[in-house]
Protein backbone atom coordinates (compact mmCIF):
# COMPACT_ATOMS: atom_id res chain seq x y z
CA UNK A 1 0.00 0.00 0.00
CA UNK A 2 1.10 3.57 -0.88
CA UNK A 3 0.33 6.43 1.34
CA UNK A 4 0.86 9.92 1.13
CA UNK A 5 0.16 12.27 4.50
CA UNK A 6 -0.81 16.07 3.46
CA UNK A 7 -2.35 18.39 6.23
CA UNK A 8 -3.17 16.26 9.17
CA UNK A 9 -4.49 13.24 6.58
CA UNK A 10 -3.53 11.22 3.92
CA UNK A 11 -4.07 9.54 0.54
CA UNK A 12 -4.62 5.91 0.53
CA UNK A 13 -4.13 3.40 -2.34
CA UNK A 14 -4.93 -0.18 -1.75
CA UNK A 15 -6.35 -3.13 -4.15
CA UNK A 16 -9.83 -4.59 -2.55
CA UNK A 17 -13.16 -3.89 -2.68
CA UNK A 18 -14.89 -0.77 -2.07
CA UNK A 19 -18.43 -2.19 -0.33
CA UNK A 20 -16.40 -3.61 2.49
CA UNK A 21 -14.80 -0.11 3.86
CA UNK A 22 -16.07 1.66 6.85
CA UNK A 23 -15.39 5.35 5.57
CA UNK A 24 -17.58 8.38 5.99
CA UNK A 25 -18.40 8.15 1.93
CA UNK A 26 -17.83 5.40 -0.83
CA UNK A 27 -17.86 7.30 -4.23
CA UNK A 28 -19.86 4.83 -6.84
CA UNK A 29 -18.72 5.28 -10.46
CA UNK A 30 -22.18 4.89 -11.70
CA UNK A 31 -23.87 5.33 -15.24
CA UNK A 32 -26.38 8.63 -15.83
CA UNK A 33 -29.54 6.60 -14.73
CA UNK A 34 -28.10 6.16 -11.68
CA UNK A 35 -30.28 3.03 -11.20
CA UNK A 36 -27.43 0.27 -11.20
CA UNK A 37 -25.19 -1.48 -13.94
CA UNK A 38 -21.86 -3.24 -14.21
CA UNK A 39 -18.34 -3.10 -12.33
CA UNK A 40 -18.24 -0.67 -9.38
CA UNK A 41 -22.08 0.34 -9.75
CA UNK A 42 -23.08 -3.36 -9.54
CA UNK A 43 -21.31 -4.44 -6.38
CA UNK A 44 -22.27 -0.67 -4.42
CA UNK A 45 -25.67 -1.54 -5.46
CA UNK A 46 -25.97 -5.60 -4.75
CA UNK A 47 -24.02 -4.80 -1.14
CA UNK A 48 -26.17 -1.70 -0.25
CA UNK A 49 -29.54 -3.29 -0.60
CA UNK A 50 -32.61 -1.79 -2.55
CA UNK A 51 -32.51 1.32 -0.29
CA UNK A 52 -29.60 2.73 -2.42
CA UNK A 53 -31.86 2.17 -5.52
CA UNK A 54 -35.14 3.87 -4.00
CA UNK A 55 -32.97 6.72 -3.20
CA UNK A 56 -31.60 6.81 -6.93
CA UNK A 57 -34.88 6.69 -8.48
CA UNK A 58 -35.61 9.64 -6.74
CA UNK A 59 -32.80 11.54 -7.81
CA UNK A 60 -33.74 11.51 -11.38
CA UNK A 61 -30.15 10.81 -12.74
CA UNK A 62 -27.21 12.07 -13.07
CA UNK A 63 -25.50 14.30 -15.64
CA UNK A 64 -21.86 13.51 -16.67
CA UNK A 65 -19.36 14.94 -14.33
CA UNK A 66 -21.30 15.78 -11.53
CA UNK A 67 -22.13 14.05 -8.28
CA UNK A 68 -25.87 13.24 -6.35
CA UNK A 69 -25.38 11.46 -2.37
CA UNK A 70 -27.67 8.90 -0.91
CA UNK A 71 -27.34 7.39 2.51
CA UNK A 72 -25.32 3.80 2.22
CA UNK A 73 -28.18 1.50 2.82
CA UNK A 74 -26.48 -2.07 4.27
CA UNK A 75 -22.72 -0.24 3.31
CA UNK A 76 -20.40 0.03 6.20
CA UNK A 77 -20.42 3.62 5.43
CA UNK A 78 -22.81 6.19 5.93
CA UNK A 79 -23.11 8.05 2.14
CA UNK A 80 -22.92 6.85 -1.01
CA UNK A 81 -22.06 9.46 -3.36
CA UNK A 82 -22.57 8.68 -7.00
CA UNK A 83 -20.76 10.19 -9.75
CA UNK A 84 -20.62 9.91 -13.82
CA UNK A 85 -17.71 9.63 -15.28
CA UNK A 86 -16.92 10.02 -19.07
CA UNK A 87 -16.91 7.52 -21.64
CA UNK A 88 -13.70 7.28 -23.60
CA UNK A 89 -14.43 9.14 -26.88
CA UNK A 90 -10.12 8.88 -27.95
CA UNK A 91 -9.42 11.99 -25.55
CA UNK A 92 -10.84 14.91 -27.77
CA UNK A 93 -14.39 15.28 -26.42
CA UNK A 94 -13.10 16.91 -23.09
CA UNK A 95 -12.82 13.87 -21.13
CA UNK A 96 -10.25 15.35 -18.80
CA UNK A 97 -12.44 17.84 -17.93
CA UNK A 98 -15.49 15.74 -17.18
CA UNK A 99 -13.28 13.20 -15.13
CA UNK A 100 -11.94 16.21 -12.97
CA UNK A 101 -14.97 17.74 -12.53
CA UNK A 102 -16.36 13.70 -11.34
CA UNK A 103 -13.89 13.85 -8.42
CA UNK A 104 -14.22 17.91 -8.05
CA UNK A 105 -17.85 17.95 -7.27
CA UNK A 106 -17.71 13.90 -5.45
CA UNK A 107 -15.54 15.98 -3.09
CA UNK A 108 -17.21 19.27 -3.00
CA UNK A 109 -20.30 16.51 -2.00
CA UNK A 110 -17.98 15.11 1.23
CA UNK A 111 -17.57 18.39 2.32
CA UNK A 112 -21.11 19.93 2.47
CA UNK A 113 -21.62 16.54 4.44
CA UNK A 114 -18.24 17.22 6.79
CA UNK A 115 -17.12 13.86 6.38
CA UNK A 116 -13.57 12.99 7.44
CA UNK A 117 -13.14 9.68 4.95
CA UNK A 118 -13.85 9.30 1.26
CA UNK A 119 -12.81 5.98 -0.90
CA UNK A 120 -12.67 6.68 -4.36
CA UNK A 121 -12.89 3.68 -7.29
CA UNK A 122 -10.98 4.42 -10.66
CA UNK A 123 -13.69 6.34 -12.09
CA UNK A 124 -14.28 5.69 -15.68
CA UNK A 125 -11.36 3.41 -16.25
CA UNK A 126 -13.40 0.32 -16.63
CA UNK A 127 -16.02 -0.31 -18.98
CA UNK A 128 -16.30 3.29 -20.01
CA UNK A 129 -12.66 2.41 -21.52
CA UNK A 130 -11.11 5.70 -20.15
CA UNK A 131 -6.92 4.83 -20.33
CA UNK A 132 -6.00 4.20 -16.49
CA UNK A 133 -3.04 5.52 -17.29
CA UNK A 134 -4.31 8.54 -18.09
CA UNK A 135 -7.25 8.78 -15.50
CA UNK A 136 -4.58 8.36 -12.41
CA UNK A 137 -2.74 11.29 -12.56
CA UNK A 138 -6.20 13.57 -13.16
CA UNK A 139 -7.73 11.59 -9.88
CA UNK A 140 -4.62 11.76 -7.78
CA UNK A 141 -4.32 15.43 -8.18
CA UNK A 142 -7.58 16.32 -7.56
CA UNK A 143 -8.17 14.61 -4.71
CA UNK A 144 -4.50 15.75 -3.74
CA UNK A 145 -5.78 19.00 -3.76
CA UNK A 146 -8.72 18.53 -1.89
CA UNK A 147 -6.67 17.51 1.12
CA UNK A 148 -4.86 20.91 1.41
CA UNK A 149 -7.90 22.79 1.93
CA UNK A 150 -9.37 23.40 5.26
CA UNK A 151 -11.86 21.12 5.96
CA UNK A 152 -13.20 17.96 7.86
CA UNK A 153 -11.96 15.67 4.90
CA UNK A 154 -8.58 13.67 5.86
CA UNK A 155 -8.49 10.78 4.72
CA UNK A 156 -9.15 9.69 0.84
CA UNK A 157 -8.63 6.36 -0.32
CA UNK A 158 -8.60 4.71 -3.55
CA UNK A 159 -9.65 1.06 -4.12
CA UNK A 160 -8.16 -0.46 -6.76
CA UNK A 161 -9.71 -3.38 -8.57
CA UNK A 162 -6.09 -5.58 -9.78
CA UNK A 163 -2.35 -5.55 -8.63
CA UNK A 164 -2.03 -3.75 -11.93
CA UNK A 165 -4.30 -0.90 -11.43
CA UNK A 166 -3.30 -0.40 -7.86
CA UNK A 167 0.76 -0.34 -9.66
CA UNK A 168 -0.26 2.73 -11.84
CA UNK A 169 -2.18 4.59 -9.33
CA UNK A 170 1.11 4.13 -7.11
CA UNK A 171 3.24 4.99 -10.42
CA UNK A 172 1.19 7.92 -10.88
CA UNK A 173 0.72 8.75 -6.82
CA UNK A 174 5.22 8.99 -7.05
CA UNK A 175 5.41 11.33 -10.07
CA UNK A 176 2.58 13.31 -8.79
CA UNK A 177 4.28 13.99 -4.87
CA UNK A 178 7.51 11.95 -4.92
CA UNK A 179 8.80 10.66 -1.76
CA UNK A 180 9.98 13.41 1.32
Amino acid sequence: MRELHASGGGLHLIQGDITKLAVDAIVNAANSSLLGGGGVDGAIHAAGGPAILAECRRLGGCPTGEARVTTAGKLPARYVIHTVGPIWRGGYAGEADLLASAYRNSLAIAKELQVASVAFPSISTGVYGYPIEQAAPIALATTLEALQEPGSLRDITFVLFSASDLRVYEAALAEAAPRP
